[in-house]
């Protein structure tokens, strides 16, 4: 009577979530006798979702022994399934292809049903991260089939998920928005099983981030942050990931402390075995907030973690070597990045980077195909986002050009977009471009009020570095203004300083080297100096480089 009392009490824990305190119950209970199959699945699913990994791979190899005993294939088919997501977190991918092979050969020898559409989920993923796309489809479509004829709603919403993840892939967004909208109307009415609402909430949301549709990941990270905190005793592997979308919501809304908090937290949970393979993205976020901060040595700290955890550093490395003034290994690592990957949207999200780094170092060129290739994207897949991206890495070469009438309404259209999307930090660089391009223009005033609406912007984030990038800006046009110099002779003295001829000043500024000339003569009479290496120390004296 004892052990069934343990034992209900354990169920009932589970059925509430708790899934601390079921797992304390069933290992009382499993310790005095062996638990049922049904209840090793229920003690299986607690642990996993703790992220106890090694326990948990245990637990679901006897059911998986128990249901083949028992000759309950279909069932077995579907602890072989978690379990090799179990393996898989744990990084011994070997092992978990190993039980699929073995649950595959189990369902060709005595029939798996229709459940055994689990042992496709694995093999759609293999075949997407394989570039296969097509076949992955088609493959997640066969599990989909399966799922529904058995009633199996885990099984459609994860096939259906991967339709979505393939469509995108083939560069059909509209569609595989479809797929994984359809996904997550059982995750979010709450039928499906934990581990599955957990799994799709993150996977739509990187999707969602990798066409740059902001609004649906902030949709999507909103509902995610709302069921884990229904949830007081959800923790590990699975908590960790929900963090690092929870960081990234926060830092596009300009809470960065907030944001890096949650990276933090991130960090920790998914370094301590299961699912430490994740644990390289939780480093980047917590990278990506330290260097928008300005805390250079904590965010390199952070990048290289993330590296040594096997994630990509890129963009954002990069721009912290900007930052550092390296723009030499900044565009050194950009170029390298771009030169790995061929997919469109892939590289939409390093182009920006591509973009500011080639303007500082001077590469008018290298921007500019930059900025045109992510006009092409942004009009293959249009996304408010993508578009504002785009529209900022144009409008930043034209200003680059010195052809700051052109750059402004695409300066203003990124303005309001990002505005729209409600991302405070892009919308304010934008507007310290468009108070650049309006004193080029001599609108001073106009000029004063959109570098003043940046300044306070990033007072308020935090944002050290751009704050210094503005104050810098104000002190040299503070000191051309007290030389007497124009906007044009500054940009001119600016690029003298920094070693450049009349033949380079001419093509950077797109003058021809007469007019180049002129502005020299003029600096040269204005400052009373009488050789470029004098213009060129007035300009370090007076902050103007």
């Amino acid at each position: 009577m004892e052990k069934l009392a343990d034992l209900e009490r354990a169920r009932e824990l589970h059925r509430r979530q708790a899934w601390a305190d079921a797992c304390d119950q069933f290992a009382v209970v499993d310790a005095v006798s062996p638990l049922t199959v049904d209840d090793l699945e229920r003690f299986a699913e607690s642990v996993q979702i703790l992220g106890r990994g090694d326990q948990a791979a245990r637990l679901l190899e006897r059911a998986y022994g128990a249901h083949v005993d028992a000759g309950t294939v279909g069932p077995a088919m579907r602890c072989a399934f978690w379990l090799h997501e179990a393996l898989a977190l744990l990084g011994e991918f070997g092992h978990a292809g190993g039980w699929i092979a073995r649950a595959g050969r189990l369902a060709e020898v005595r029939s798996g049903g229709d459940e055994a559409g689990y042992l496709l989920i694995p093999e759609a993923e293999h075949l997407f991260a394989g570039g296969d796309v097509e076949s992955a489809f088609a493959t997640a479509a066969r599990a989909a089939d399966l799922g529904t004829r058995c009633g199996d709603l885990d099984l459609v919403t994860l096939a259906t998920h991967l339709q979505g993840r393939a469509r995108i892939k083939q560069e059909r967004p509209v569609e595989g928005l479809a797929f994984l909208d359809e996904a997550m109307v059982g995750v979010t009415a709450g039928d499906t099983s934990v581990r599955v609402t957990g799994w799709v909430y993150c996977s739509t949301i990187v999707a969602c981030h990798e066409l740059h549709e902001v609004r649906r990941a902030r949709e999507w990270i909103r509902a995610l942050n709302a069921w884990c905190d229904s949830q007081p005793q959800f923790t590990g592997a699975y908590s960790g990931v929900c963090r690092i979308h929870r960081a990234e919501l926060l830092r596009l809304g300009g809470a960065w402390s907030d944001a890096a908090r949650e990276a933090r937290l991130a960090c920790e949970q998914l370094t301590q075995g299961y699912g430490a393979g994740l644990a390289g993205a939780a480093f980047y976020e917590l990278a990506e907030v330290l260097r928008l901060l300005g805390e250079t040595t904590d965010a390199e700290d952070a990048y290289r973690r993330a590296s040594q955890y096997g994630w990509e550093t890129q963009p954002g490395l990069a721009l912290l070597r900007l930052a550092q003034g390296r723009a030499d290994l900044a565009g050194a690592a950009i170029r390298r990045s771009l030169g790995e990957r061929t997919d469109p949207l892939e590289r939409s999200h390093l182009l920006p980077a591509q973009i500011e780094i080639m303007l500082a170092a001077g590469d008018a060129d290298a921007a500019r195909a930059g900025a045109t290739e992510l006009a092409a994207i942004a009009r293959q897949h249009d996304r408010p986002a993508l578009s504002a991206r785009s529209a900022h890495g144009q409008g930043a070469v034209d200003l680059g050009d010195g052809r700051a009438q052109v750059a402004l309404p695409a300066l203003r259209q990124a303005c309001q977009l990002w505005r729209e999307l409600d991302a405070p930090y892009e919308e304010a660089r934008v507007r310290v471009l468009v108070g650049r391009a309006c004193r080029m223009l001599g609108d001073e005033d106009t000029a004063a009020m959109e570098l003043d609406a940046a300044r306070q912007a990033f007072r308020r984030l935090g944002a050290a570095p751009d704050l210094a990038i503005i104050e810098a800006l104000t002190r040299r046009y503070r000191a051309g203004e007290a030389s007497g110099l124009s906007l044009r002779e500054i940009e001119v003295l600016r690029l003298i300083a920094a070693g450049r001829t009349n033949h380079a000043i001419a093509v950077e500024l797109v003058l021809s080297e007469r007019t180049v000339a002129r502005h020299v003569s003029n600096i040269f009479t204005k400052l009373s100096v009488g050789s470029r290496t004098a213009a060129a120390l007035y300009a370090f004296e007076h902050g103007l480089r």
